[in-house]
């Protein structure tokens, strides 16, 4: 079987009891670096050597049906540099590999910079997108951040030290300079911080420069105020131009916070 096993994103006494055993047993490792696969084998002190296979962006796609073959008789371990492979790291090609031919896929979990930032944020966890690294170009990036201005979930982003300061001021230009934020660096290390505040606050706060591995956290758009009436007419108008009227009551509701079942009935009875 496939094994993905979430690995340390910073403090080796993260590592759990079962991922030390997983790599003390293992034969075949399939490593997103396989010299930092090493590092960790002699920093926790594992005497196993199974055999590393290198796993990276480009040679996944060759490398899942060799694994997925490997998997039919044997446990194939699957490791990132830290964190739980295939979010925002590699994984995900040979996963679907696996599936499609009928092989067991399992995880290890474990320590998750998503997850982490998320929990310290100190913003809505309820409901929250991921939306993995924040593209480099700044025309991209602007592009990116204006398709989500009125998303309501709290957003999840992976940056670059050397682009966080940019990357704030442009979401303080698409969000708004008062939407809510919190920039978590060094997550789990012994530099951890959390700086929280206004996006124009914290653009500010990281125009000196940053250093680490960095996870942006963002409140989502409050929900506009619309009274049930004009939510129903909403409905109605997502009707007429095609939608479901399952659909457009459920995406009327996410929008404007009433019911989506009160929606539902409302606009069915206005049909008469």
């Amino acid at each position: 079987m496939i094994i993905l096993a979430a690995t340390p994103i910073g403090n080796l006494g993260d590592a759990s009891r079962r991922l030390v055993e997983a790599l003390e047993d293992a034969t075949v490792v399939a490593a997103e670096d396989t010299r930092t696969t090493q590092r960790l084998l002699t920093a926790l002190g594992i005497s196993n050597r199974p055999r590393l296979v290198a796993l990276h962006d480009h040679n996944e796609k060759q490398r899942a049906v060799e694994l997925v073959e490997l998997a039919r008789d044997q446990d194939v371990l699957l490791l990132s540099d830290a964190g739980m492979p295939t979010v925002s790291d590699p994984g995900y090609g040979v996963v679907a590999a696996a599936a499609a031919a009928g092989v067991t896929v399992t995880a290890i979990p474990g320590p998750s910079a998503v997850l982490t930032a998320l929990a310290v944020s100190g913003l809505p966890t309820d409901r929250f997108t991921f939306e993995g690294f924040v593209p480099r170009k700044p025309g991209e990036r602007r592009s990116t951040f204006a398709a989500l201005a009125r998303e309501p979930r709290t957003m999840v982003f992976f940056e670059s030290p050397a682009r966080v300061a940019a990357s704030l001021a442009d979401m303080a230009g698409a969000f708004g300079a008062d939407r809510r934020g919190a920039v978590c660096r060094e997550l789990t290390k012994l530099h951890e911080e959390v700086a929280r505040g206004s996006l124009a606050e914290l653009a500010a706060w990281a125009e000196p420069g940053v250093r680490g591995e960095v996870v942006v956290v963002v409140a989502g758009a409050e929900r506009a105020e619309v009274v049930f009436e004009d939510a129903v007419a909403q409905v109605q108008g997502l009707v007429a131009a095609g939608s479901r009227l399952k659909d457009a009551a459920a995406e009327v509701a996410g929008q404007t916070g009433h019911s989506s079942r009160e929606l539902y009935q409302a606009t069915l009875a206005a049909r008469g």
